[in-house]
């Protein structure tokens, strides 16, 4: 919606009007898709941190409340009383799911978990020590050479097989990518259990024994999925849009955002604040640690946000499942956990942290969570990209269905050599 009172610009003498458009929620965008041509100048902006770059219906975020919204869904409501894949289905269609809608989606996607018997063949070109997200990067990319019945991206038809292909398939290659890279057999989908459920037995169940899997960590699986399924136009969901702006296929498009995501200041966030725990090692360290991060001796990982500047609402989900897969693996006295709690409590009380607004983020917990959960620290960022699948997905899709849509192509402030001609290399001093 545009107001009627448009924003004024001034470049030199000329006074340029630029429609002013308001969202359902969060603040009003200035629309300057015109200012080049009646101006001759760009704007500025870095990082795109007060550039919309898109109109989406998806994900609402607002940092200074703390909020996150699927659809208008509350995300701690989705998490606590939705399932991962009745989220998907919302994110993917923009309600949730009658019964019998949820009962088809459910059965397509478990349908589709199996991966073409060829593609395991695959997984041998690469090394045996290979980082399972590099693994990643290069087997999800390879899925257009396997299911080229559904790439043409203008067929409404095939863009919903390759999403479902996606969510479907993403649990099982995260698994064959853990697997091979602690040399165990790779353990095959089996259609009478939930998506969390398929995907834990397939990360630790082996042939030598039977695997029940706990039905607290099945829970916590699913919640951690539910928090990482979308958030935004973050750095990896604007990967999959500039990507997919180009027309390239949705296989292609998503391996994009795993690559943009294994970068340690967005996926591997988790990773570090685990790291930064095990450095700390006891609560009686916290206070020459928090005298550290005041003297920027050391960096507090694990609080703080690029958008929240309140708690992150994800966060006291995650703190919950946490509670639980400790208390469900027998580890409520672990270290880490104990140097966690004291961290925070401590950090919320101190004016440095309190001004500075560095509340706990999601990855404060998440670490301890999926390490208590028998995962190693390279698995951290596979888990995240396979929960954030559906939101990029959902995001490709909205992109590629919008009429308004062209191809990204951001512009420059150039600052190198002006125009000068070339001379020859006997003639240059």
């Amino acid at each position: 919606m545009t107001q009627n009172t448009p924003a004024k610009i001034t470049v030199g003498e000329q006074v340029i009007d630029l429609p002013i458009m308001k969202g359902t929620l969060g603040p009003d965008v200035i629309d300057i898709r015109k200012l080049y041509a009646q101006s001759d100048a760009f704007t500025y902006d870095p990082g795109f941190t007060s550039t919309a770059s898109c109109e989406s219906k998806i994900t609402f975020i607002d940092g200074d409340q703390g909020v996150l919204l699927h659809r208008g869904y509350p995300i701690d409501q989705l998490a606590s009383q939705s399932s991962f894949l009745e989220t998907c289905y919302l994110l993917l269609h923009g309600e949730l799911p009658t019964a019998s809608e949820y009962e088809t989606f459910e059965t397509t996607i478990t349908r589709h978990t199996m991966l073409h018997a060829q593609f395991d063949r695959f997984f041998e070109g690469f090394r045996r020590d290979a980082h399972p997200m590099a693994i990643m990067t290069g087997a999800v990319g390879a899925l257009s050479a396997f299911y080229h019945d559904s790439l043409d991206i203008q067929d409404a038809t095939q863009r919903e097989i390759s999403a479902h292909r996606l969510i479907a398939k993403m649990p099982t290659i995260a698994a064959r990518a853990f697997k091979y890279s602690v040399g165990q057999p790779f353990v095959h989908p089996k259609n009478n259990l939930s998506y969390a459920e398929n995907f834990l037995r397939m990360c630790f169940a082996v042939p030598a024994e039977d695997y029940v899997v706990d039905p607290a960590l099945v829970r916590a699986m699913d919640r951690i999925f539910i928090l990482h399924a979308d958030h935004e136009q973050n750095a990896s969901t604007s990967t999959v849009r500039l990507a997919g702006s180009s027309g390239a296929n949705p296989f292609a498009c998503i391996a994009a955002g795993i690559a943009c995501l294994w970068g340690p200041s967005h996926g591997g966030a988790n990773e570090e604040a685990l790291n930064m725990l095990k450095e700390i090692g006891t609560p009686e360290r916290i206070p020459e640690f928090i005298a550290g991060v005041k003297d920027r001796k050391y960096k507090l990982m694990g609080f703080g946000h690029r958008v929240y500047k309140n708690y992150d609402p994800r966060a006291k989900v995650m703190q919950t499942s946490a509670y639980e897969v400790l208390a469900a693996t027998g580890r409520e006295n672990d270290p880490l956990f104990l140097v966690a709690k004291e961290l925070e409590a401590v950090a919320l009380k101190d004016e440095f942290f309190m001004e500075r607004k560095l509340f706990p983020n999601v990855d404060f917990y998440s670490g301890i969570t999926l390490s208590a959960m028998g995962f190693p620290t390279t698995m951290f960022t596979v888990l995240f990209a396979l929960a954030r699948t559906v939101g990029w997905i959902a995001q490709w899709k909205e992109m590629i269905e919008d009429p308004g849509q062209k191809i990204g192509r951001p512009r420059q402030l150039y600052t190198g050599s002006a125009a000068r001609d070339f001379v020859p290399v006997s003639q240059r001093g």
